[in-house]
């Protein structure tokens, strides 16, 4: 079963999209930027693509 996330729903903080930025212009993966925000990986694609930041696509 997957794990259930807390947080559903909830708003971004300021702190949290400065990290997701900062994180996306390192180059790090959606599983990885979902996993350090402890964020589910469609709430950080959909915010990502919200601010017109490109997340890398790392296998």
């Amino acid at each position: 079963m997957a794990e259930k996330f807390e947080r559903h729903r909830q708003p971004w903080t300021p702190a949290e999209l400065q990290k997701l930025h900062t994180l996306a212009k390192k180059g790090m993966g959606l599983k990885s930027i979902a996993k350090a925000l402890t964020r589910t990986e469609e709430s950080v694609k959909d915010r990502a693509k919200a601010d017109g930041l490109s997340i890398a696509k790392l296998r």
